[in-house]
C-alpha cells in the first residue's frame, strides 16, 4: 500500500495505491494551509478504504511550493557564491541575468576566484585555495549559511568543486553546499544561476520536509516518504532537503507518468487540464520529453534537467468573456474559487466549466443556472477551448503526422469532441487523479551529462563509466541497486572541440528502496 499525492494551485489530489490498483481516491480544492490540505487528503483516502495507517508502506508527495517560492521571490535566503575561473569567465558575472527583485533577494555575494577547466580537463590555472579560504571567512563574517560552488567545466572533472567544497566548510562547518556539477549540465552561467536557486531554498526545503514528517507523524504513519521530482521519478526526503530544485514542474511530470499508466500509452502527448491552465506533453518510453534548451524559471536561465512542459491559460475555472473581439476563454482563471465563483456553483463568474455544464458535457452543480447562454454562446465557447488544446498540441508535435492524445485532469470534461491533430483520445478511467497516481508509482532516477574523451578512453570504456556514474545516483537518491536500469543514453559529437569530445547524457532508474526508509525519520 502506498499514498500518492499531489499539490496543485487549484486541487489537491490523493490516491491510495494496492500495487498498481488504486484503491481510493480524492479530490478537493487546495487550501491556503497547504500542509493541512495533504494531511485531509491522506486521512480521506485511508478512511474511504478502512485501511489503517500502519499498512502504508510509503507515501510520495508533489509538491510546488519551491517552484512559487522561488519565482515569487519569498522565503528565499541569502547566498554566498564562489565560482572557479579566473583568469577567465571576468567579463561574465554571477547573478548577471537575474531579474533585480530575486537577485536582491539572494544577495550580491559573489567571489571569483583562480582555477577552471578546459572543455577537455585540462586547468586553466591552480585552484586558488588561499582565495576560497578568505572568500569562506568573509562569507561567515556576513552571517550567510549557505554557499552556491560553481567551476568552470566542472562536469567534465568535479575535483576542483568538491576541493572548494571541503575548504568552505572547514571554515564554515555547519554551512549548507550545492555544487553545480551536483545539478547543473555543461554551460557555466545557467549551472550556476540552478546553485544559486538551489542553495537559496535549502532553508525552506528543511521547513517544508519537516512539515511533511509532522503530518504524517499526526496520522500514524510512520513509513518513508518520498518528493516527486520532474523527470518523473522520486527523491528521498533528506535528498530533496539538498536538492529542493529538482521539485521544479514535477506537477505536470506526474500527470504525464500517470497518464502513461491509465492509458498504457508510452509514446503520446498528454494534455492535463486543471483548474487554471493546461500542461501539453510528449511521452517517450512512459517519460515525459525533456526540454533540449536552456529552461527559463522566474525570469533566470537554467539548465538542469526539465520536462519539456507547454502551458496554455485554460482549465475549468477559465473566465469566459463576451467582447468586441468575439467570446475569448482564459487566461485568467478562477482557480481554486471555482466552486464559489462559477455560475453553475451560484457564483457571478462564467467559466468554461459553465459552458461544459451548458453543452452537456458534465452533469455538476445547478444546471438551471446556465439556461441563459445561447446556443452561439455555448458553441463559441467549446469551439474556442477546442481551439486552444489544438494548438497546443501542434506547438508540442515534432511531426505532421497525427499523433495519440491522452487526456487527463479534472479539466478533461471541457473537450467534447474529436481534436485536430490527433490519431485517437484516450480519456482514462481515474483521469481526474492521475496526478497523484504517477507520484504513487514513481520509480527513483539519476542521470549524468558530462563531456567525455573518446579518443583517450574510448567509446565503451566512457559508455561504461557514464553508465555506472548514472546508476551511482539513481541509488544514492532511494533506488534498490538490483532494480536499476538505464532507461536512455544520448551521444552528442563536439564536432568543434578537438580530442574526440563527445557529450554523454546517460538516465538510470530503479524502484524505491522502502525498507531502507531513506528519509531520516
Amino acid at each position: 500500500m502506498r499514498v500518492g499525492v499531489d499539490v496543485g494551485g487549484t486541487n489537491t489530489d490523493a490516491v491510495l495505491m494496492d500495487g498498481e490498483q488504486v484503491v481510493a481516491s480524492f479530490k478537493a480544492p487546495t487550501t491556503a494551509d497547504i500542509g493541512g490540505g495533504i494531511v485531509n487528503a491522506i486521512r480521506t483516502v485511508l478512511a474511504q478504504s478502512n485501511v489503517i495507517a500502519e499498512h502504508v508502506e510509503s507515501v510520495m508527495i508533489g509538491t510546488t511550493q519551491f517552484t512559487n517560492a522561488f519565482v515569487e521571490g519569498r522565503r528565499l535566503v541569502e547566498v554566498g557564491i564562489i565560482r572557479a575561473a579566473l583568469p577567465a569567465t571576468l567579463s561574465v558575472k554571477p547573478l548577471l541575468d537575474f531579474p533585480e527583485r530575486l537577485a536582491n533577494a539572494v544577495g550580491d555575494h559573489a567571489y571569483l576566484v583562480p582555477g577552471g577547466y578546459e572543455f577537455d580537463g585540462r586547468e586553466i590555472s591552480p585552484l586558488g585555495e588561499k582565495e576560497v579560504a578568505e572568500a569562506a571567512r568573509d562569507i561567515k563574517r556576513k552571517g550567510l549559511g549557505s554557499v552556491a560552488i560553481s567551476c568552470v567545466f566542472s562536469p567534465i572533472n568535479s575535483d576542483m568543486e568538491k576541493r572548494m567544497a571541503e575548504i568552505v566548510r572547514n571554515e564554515i562547518p555547519d554551512v549548507e553546499l550545492t555544487l553545480s556539477t551536483d545539478i547543473g549540465r555543461v554551460g557555466l552561467i545557467e549551472r550556476e544561476n540552478a546553485a544559486i536557486m538551489n542553495a537559496s531554498l535549502v532553508e525552506l526545503s528543511k521547513r517544508v520536509v519537516g512539515s511533511f514528517r509532522d503530518a504524517l507523524k499526526d496520522l500514524n504513519i510512520e513509513a518513508p516518504f518520498f518528493v516527486s521530482q520532474n523527470d518523473g521519478t522520486l527523491m528521498s526526503a533528506d535528498y530533496v532537503e539538498r536538492y529542493p530544485v529538482l521539485t521544479f514542474a514535477s506537477g505536470p511530470t506526474n500527470s504525464m507518468r500517470g497518464a502513461a499508466r491509465l492509458s498504457g500509452q508510452e509514446n503520446a502527448i498528454v494534455v492535463d487540464i486543471g483548474g487554471t491552465t493546461t500542461d501539453v506533453g510528449v511521452l517517450v518510453h512512459g517519460f515525459p520529453r525533456e526540454s533540449a534548451v536552456s529552461v527559463d524559471i522566474g525570469g533566470v536561465r537554467t539548465n538542469f534537467r526539465m520536462p519539456d512542459i507547454l502551458s496554455i491559460g485554460l482549465g475549468g475555472g477559465s473566465l469566459v468573456r463576451d467582447g468586441a473581439e468575439g467570446l475569448t476563454v482564459g487566461p485568467d482563471s478562477v482557480g481554486y474559487e471555482l466552486t464559489e465563483k462559477a455560475l453553475v456553483f451560484g457564483g457571478e463568474t462564467l467559466t468554461a466549466t459553465d459552458i461544459a455544464v451548458a453543452a452537456g458535457a458534465v452533469d455538476i452543480g445547478d444546471k438551471s443556472r446556465v439556461q441563459h447562454l445561447s446556443g452561439t454562446q455555448i458553441e463559441q465557447g467549446l469551439a474556442e477551448i477546442h481551439r486552444l488544446v489544438e494548438d497546443a498540441i501542434d506547438r508540442v508535435k515534432t511531426s505532421v503526422e497525427d499523433a495519440p492524445v491522452v487526456l487527463v485532469g479534472g479539466g478533461s470534461v471541457l473537450v467534447t469532441r474529436d481534436l485536430r491533430g490527433a490519431s485517437e483520445v484516450k480519456i482514462p478511467d481515474k483521469s481526474p487523479v492521475a496526478n497523484a497516481i504517477g507520484a504513487g508509482m514513481a520509480q527513483v532516477g539519476g542521470e549524468i551529462d558530462r563531456i567525455f574523451s573518446y579518443e583517450s578512453e574510448g567509446r565503451d570504456a566512457s559508455l561504461t563509466r557514464a553508465k555506472e556514474e548514472a546508476t551511482a545516483r539513481a541509488i544514492a537518491a532511494g533506488a534498490t541497486a538490483d532494480s536499476v536500469q538505464i532507461l536512455e543514453v544520448e551521444e552528442l559529437p563536439l564536432t568543434y572541440m578537438p580530442a574526440g569530445a563527445v557529450r554523454l547524457r546517460v538516465k538510470a532508474v530503479g524502484d524505491l528502496a522502502i525498507s531502507a526508509g531513506g528519509d531520516g525519520q
